[in-house]
């Protein structure tokens, strides 16, 4: 197949390009920010089949000369990932890449009859219903906040609309916390993951004093890119909006502490009332995702939990020792 992500230098973006081709598919991989330099090393030995372009995703023209003719799946992974500041700072701007970007997306994927359009949405979608119901199901009403929670929440909703109008195939996937290879500092998201937080103490070789033990149903990118990648290839999937998550729950302190078993000297943990955290936990704790419908439909479950994402990300960490 042919895929373009539209957001792939993004870190979710990466991982799923990095499983398209090591499965010998050919990928276009559109951004606004350059390939990081140890994107394009890993990538290196597929570089007959990858395409790097840059660009932004509001910009209609450019947006159809990427997907072009011959394009066999799209993924939607371009976001502004915003925290409060940004939400009063950049509206229009968050509403820009988040929402508005996507029609000309779809209009192009429709012209050149694409197959199938993934558009990556987030657990915030379901915003203050994580404080009200045991378990996230596909069904539970949202009620997202933030503007990115919800601009996820209306992105679903558009492209629903759309697909319906235009009888295209558009499949939603709401992420729970996403964290691993590839995920570092950049100018589009405001909340990284705790355990990228941490990953950046231990190479700085300090302490990771976390403000929060961070419970959630937290999810290795590798996990998400094969079931994204399995959506892609679906012959009809049954449903046009599934979770993705690990399906069970563990502390962000527990991972790290998992990683700090593997590198001798690390220390991660709570902060104590006199110290200053060096990571920060984002958002309120919530409910975890249910995960039936792509487990009952594909017979999928996340391979990583807390102690195996935590033993790959040391190997990934060794093997790419600037990727922190």
């Amino acid at each position: 197949m042919r895929v373009v992500i539209f957001g792939g230098a993004g870190f979710v973006g990466l991982n799923i390009a990095r499983l398209l081709l090591e499965r010998g598919h050919g990928v276009t991989l559109f951004d606004r920010a350059e390939l990081p330099p140890m994107a394009r090393r890993v990538f290196a030995p597929h570089a007959e089949r990858l395409r790097v372009l840059q660009g932004d995703v509001t910009d209609a023209a450019g947006v159809a000369a990427a997907i072009g003719d011959g394009c066999d799946a799209i993924v939607l992974a371009a976001a502004i990932t915003a925290g409060p500041a940004r939400d009063a700072a950049e509206p229009g701007r968050i509403l820009a890449v988040n929402l508005l970007a996507q029609v000309p997306v779809l209009e192009a994927a429709r012209h050149a009859r694409v197959r199938r359009v993934i558009n990556l949405s987030s657990a915030a979608a379901y915003g203050t219903s994580g404080q009200h119901y045991p378990l996230l199901e596909e069904t539970t009403p949202c009620e997202p906040q933030s503007l990115y929670a919800i601009t996820k929440f209306a992105s679903e909703r558009v492209t629903a609309r759309l697909a319906d109008l235009w009888q295209s195939d558009v499949v939603s996937v709401r992420l729970s916390g996403v964290f691993g290879p590839f995920e570092r500092p950049g100018g589009v998201r405001d909340t990284p993951s705790p355990q990228a937080l941490i990953v950046d103490c231990l190479a700085r070789g300090v302490p990771a004093l976390l403000d929060d033990q961070g419970m959630r149903d937290w999810v290795y990118a590798t996990d998400v890119a094969e079931a994204v990648a399995l959506l892609i290839a679906a012959v009809k999937p049954r449903h046009t909006l599934y979770n993705i998550s690990s399906g069970v729950s563990f502390t962000a302190e527990a991972w790290g502490q998992a990683l700090a078993a593997l590198r001798p000297g690390f220390v991660c943990r709570i902060a104590g009332p006199d110290e200053k955290a060096t990571v920060t936990v984002h958002g309120p704790a919530r409910a975890p995702l249910a995960v039936a419908r792509l487990r009952d439909e594909f017979g999928w479950r996340a391979r990583f939990d807390c102690e195996v994402s935590a033993a790959d990300m040391c190997h990934w960490l060794r093997d790419h020792h600037d990727g922190v």
